[in-house]
C-alpha cells in the first residue's frame, strides 16, 4: 500500500502526482491499485488550492510499504505536530521507504530521519534548509535524491519523476516507461539532473538584464565574454558584473554556461545531431568541456541524456 500524508495547506500536486503515477504503473501491472491518504487529523483536508482530499486516520500504517510526504505552504505547522513526526520516524525505524516530495523535506528533517543523509528540496529553500538542518547532506541542485530507504525530491513536479523510479524499481523499467507515456511526459528525469528553474528564468528572463540574456541566447556560438556582455549592455565590464550579480544572483560567466547547457540538453535529447556539432554550435567548443558541464548539471554526460530520451 502507498501511502501519502497531507496536512492543511499542502500542495495539491505533490500528493496528486505520485498518486497518479502509482495508479497507473499499478493499472499496467495489472495490479489493483493501492493507495490511502493520511493525515494526523483525518477528514477533508483543505490544500493551498482551497481544493481538498478526503484523508484517512494513520490507524492503517501497518500496510503501507511506502509513505509520501507532501509539501506545501502549511509544511511549517505540520513540521511541529508530533503525531506527523511520530510515524515518520516509525516507518524509518521499520525499514518503510519514505519519501518527500519538495518541502515535505522539512518535515522528514523534523523528524531527525534526514541527519547524516543525502537529501534535497526545492531551490528556493536550499539556504533556509542548510541554516536550519546543518547534519542533512543537502543536494539542492537535483531532482530527487536517494539514501537507503529515504527519498527526498526537489519542487512539485519532481515528485513525478521520484514516483516513476519507484514505480520502476517495484515493477521494472518497462512499466515506468509505460507510465511515463501515459502521463504524456516528454521523458523520464533521472534524480541526478539538475533542478532547472534557476535556466528556465535565464530561458524567459525579464528584469534589467533581459534583453541582454536574450541576445546571448541567440549567439550561444561566439565568445560571450564578461567584456562581450558588458559591451552589449553599454556599460564598464566592473560595473556591469556587480549589477548582474546584483540583479540575477550569478555571475555572468554562469549565467552563459547555463544557457548552453540548457540549450545543448535540448539539441542531445531531441535529435541526432553528432554531440562535437552540438559542442561546437553553443560555444562549448570542445565536447570535452561540454561533457564536464553537463555532469555538474545533470549528473550524467550528454550520451547518457540521449540514451534516456530515446528509451523514453
Amino acid at each position: 500500500m502507498i501511502g501519502v500524508l497531507i496536512f492543511p495547506d499542502f500542495q495539491l500536486l505533490d500528493a496528486a502526482g505520485p498518486i497518479s503515477v502509482f495508479e497507473i504503473a499499478a493499472r499496467l501491472s495489472g495490479i489493483p491499485p493501492s493507495i490511502k491518504v493520511l493525515a494526523a487529523k483525518p477528514g477533508p483536508i483543505r490544500s493551498s488550492s482551497g481544493v481538498e482530499m478526503v484523508a484517512r486516520s494513520f490507524r492503517p500504517s501497518g500496510a503501507i510499504s511506502t509513505l509520501i510526504v507532501a509539501g506545501g505552504a502549511g509544511v511549517n505547522a505540520a513540521a511541529t505536530c508530533d503525531k506527523t513526526l511520530a510515524l515518520v520516524r516509525s516507518m524509518v525505524k521499520r525499514g518503510i521507504r519514505v519519501a518527500s516530495v519538495c518541502s515535505g523535506a522539512y518535515i522528514l528533517a523534523e523528524a531527525g530521519v534526514l541527519d547524516g543523509r543525502r537529501a534535497t528540496t526545492h531551490w528556493r529553500r536550499t539556504r533556509h534548509f542548510l541554516s536550519a538542518y546543518p547534519k542533512v547532506k543537502l543536494e539542492p541542485d537535483r531532482i530527487f535524491v536517494r539514501d537507503g530507504n529515504i527519498w527526498s525530491s526537489a519542487g512539485i513536479t519532481a515528485g513525478i519523476d521520484l514516483a516513476l523510479a519507484m514505480a520502476a524499481e517495484d515493477l521494472g523499467d518497462e512499466i515506468a516507461q509505460k507510465t511515463a507515456r501515459e502521463l504524456v511526459l516528454y521523458h523520464r528525469r533521472s534524480g541526478g539532473q539538475s533542478q532547472f528553474s534557476s535556466l528556465l528564468e535565464l530561458k524567459a528572463p525579464a528584469g534589467r538584464f533581459g534583453a541582454l540574456l536574450t541576445w546571448a541566447r541567440e549567439h550561444l556560438d561566439a565568445s560571450l565574454t564578461v567584456e562581450d556582455l558588458a559591451e552589449q549592455a553599454g556599460m564598464s565590464s566592473r560595473h556591469f558584473t556587480r549589477a548582474f550579480i546584483a540583479e540575477t544572483g550569478t555571475t555572468p560567466s554562469k549565467a552563459v554556461e547555463r544557457l548552453r547547457i540548457e540549450v545543448a540538453r535540448q539539441r542531445v535529447q531531441s535529435s541526432s545531431e553528432a554531440i562535437e556539432r552540438v559542442a561546437q554550435s553553443t560555444g562549448f567548443r570542445d565536447p570535452e568541456r561540454m561533457r564536464r558541464a553537463f555532469i555538474r548539471a545533470f549528473g550524467q554526460p550528454p550520451q547518457s541524456l540521449r540514451r534516456a530520451a530515446r528509451a523514453s
